[in-house]
Formats: structure tokens, C-alpha cells, sequence
């Protein structure tokens, strides 16, 4: 390969992880914006009603893709798994809805922040992956954050912060499912998790329907699009750029969080609120980049053929 072909190249995978950024960006702006729609929403209308209009709107808007890979879905492999995962999805997002309805929105985001330190516990309890006393400390570290953000008490440790707070670990759980499960195309992963909140908001309909006026309507539209565009941007991110380069930006969702809180509900993020998330991103960030040296020492130990 020649010295232009080599500039030709480096500026084209700048170009990428440039273009990873930016979506990955994009597509957590549109999940905080959906998620500030979803607490102003399930303010006049039933979690319920929620998850089933948003689906519906999802699941129209991924049907030319569910159409094309319809041949996908007839040869799974490991159905189970495929069904709990769903599960678990169906779950974490109702958990979410409920939460906000309840708690400001920057403390639910607080919560779902603690992911990457839940996945890495359940990494050593469950698949017995090793994890060493430095990454062990930082788990540790992680929880006192949501501790701090939670204030637990006789006051403080209400049901929607319980709720918030198992909604993240079921996350947690998700995330090790997806993982397991990364052979499977996108959109058969994305349209499932949309047709398990459909169901379970068919199931919760008759308690408590309420008619949308034309507005209404419009917003779950919306939550449903944008849902959509968030899944699609984040992960063609992770295609253009390696997972070490954008996961990070996931973080920048506190920033969003609390901005539309302000702005849009008058919420005012408490000190410890702000103290236990700086802590739990310090920690998350730290499990991050002593996983990707891990991987580092991997390669040059047992370099690729």
C-alpha cells in the first residue's frame, strides 16, 4: 500500500469514528428527548396505554424492515433466550415509564447510569467472567453513587425509586442476554422488544383507557418515531466506529436529562443527585477503559492470525 492510499485510508476511518460520534450523539439526544416525552405523556394517559400506542407507531414505521427480513424470524436460534430477553425488555421500559411518572427525570437517567456497573457484577456472578479487584473496587464505587442519589431512608426509598432502580438491573440483565445474542440481525432484536411492549400494553389497556385527542395522538406518534430513529442512530454508530469510541458518549444522557427536566418540568437535580451520578459515571468510565486494556493485553498476548 502506497503513502496516498495510506492518507486515503486514515482519512477515511477518521471520517467513520467521526460519523460514529455524531450518531451516537444524535441517538442519545432522541432517547432523552423520547424519554421526556414518555414522563409528559404518561402524566394524562396510563403507562399502558403508552407502551402499546408508542409500539404501534414503532412497529409501522420498522415494517418495510420486519418485511424484508422476514425469513429471519422463522430460524432464531435459542428461542428461549430470544422470549426472555423480551421479557426483560418489556419490563426495564415499563419500569422506566412508571418511574418517571413519579421521580424527576434525572434521577431515573441516575439510576439506568449504574448499567454498566450492574452488568460488570453479574458478569462475575452469572458468567462467571473474571473480573479483578481493581474493576471489583470501582463496582463498589458505583453503588455507593446510587446510594448517595437515592439518600436511602424511611423517607427517601419510595417504590418508584425502587422501581427505577429494578428497572436498571433488569437492564443490566438485558444487556448480557443481547450480548449473547449478537448474531442476530437488528431488526429482528428491535421489532421483538417493540412487540413485547405491545403486548403487555394490549394487557394493561381495559385498566384504565383514556381516548387521546388528535394532539395526543401526536405525541405517541412521535414517541414512537423517535424510539426509532434513537435505535437506528446508535446502532449504525456502533457499526462506523469501534464500541470504545462512542459508548462513552452514552453518558452525555445525564446532560440531557436534567436540561429537559429544567426546562420542561421545573425539576431541579438535588446536590446528591448530581454528587452520586458524577460518581457513577466516574466508575463506569473506569470499568470501561480497564476493559478496553484488558483487550489490549488479550491482542498482544494472542495476536489475531
Amino acid at each position: 500500500m502506497g503513502p496516498l492510499s495510506k492518507i486515503a485510508t486514515g482519512t477515511n476511518e477518521r471520517t467513520a469514528r467521526l460519523a460514529g460520534i455524531g450518531l451516537m450523539l444524535a441517538g442519545i439526544w432522541a432517547f432523552s428527548f423520547g424519554d421526556a416525552i414518555g414522563k409528559y405523556i404518561v402524566a394524562a394517559y396510563p403507562v399502558g396505554q403508552l407502551l402499546f400506542l408508542r409500539a404501534v407507531a414503532s412497529l409501522a414505521l420498522l415494517s418495510p424492515l420486519i418485511w424484508r427480513s422476514r425469513a429471519e424470524f422463522l430460524r432464531l436460534e435459542r428461542p428461549g433466550l430470544h422470549l426472555l430477553r423480551v421479557v426483560l425488555s418489556t419490563a426495564e421500559v415499563a419500569a422506566f415509564f412508571v418511574a418517571v411518572r413519579y421521580l424527576p427525570l434525572a434521577d431515573v437517567i441516575t439510576f439506568y447510569l449504574a448499567c454498566p456497573i450492574f452488568v460488570t457484577a453479574l458478569s462475575a456472578l452469572v458468567l462467571r467472567e473474571q473480573v479483578g479487584w481493581r474493576r471489583w473496587c470501582a463496582v463498589a464505587a458505583g453503588f455507593c453513587g446510587v446510594l448517595i442519589a437515592m439518600q436511602p431512608s424511611a423517607q427517601t426509598v419510595t417504590w418508584p425509586a425502587l422501581i427505577a432502580l429494578g428497572g436498571s438491573t433488569s437492564f443490566a440483565v438485558l444487556m448480557l442476554i443481547t450480548r449473547s445474542l449478537r448474531g442476530a440481525s437488528d431488526v429482528v432484536l428491535a421489532s421483538s422488544q417493540f412487540v413485547g411492549t405491545l403486548t403487555f400494553g394490549a394487557l394493561l389497556l381495559p385498566f384504565g383507557w383514556v381516548t387521546p385527542s388528535l394532539p395526543g395522538l401526536g405525541l405517541f406518534a412521535l414517541a414512537g418515531a423517535i424510539s426509532v430513529g434513537a435505535l437506528l442512530c446508535v446502532n449504525r454508530s456502533l457499526k462506523l466506529a469501534p464500541a470504545s469510541v462512542v459508548v462513552p458518549y452514552q453518558y452525555s444522557m445525564i446532560v440531557w436529562a436534567v436540561m429537559f427536566g429544567y426546562l420542561v418540568f421545573d425539576d431541579v437535580p438535588t446536590a446528591a443527585t448530581l454528587i452520586g451520578a458524577a460518581i457513577i459515571i466516574g466508575a463506569g468510565f473506569y470499568i470501561f477503559l480497564r476493559e478496553q486494556a484488558l483487550g489490549r493485553a488479550d491482542a498482544s498476548v494472542n495476536p489475531p492470525a
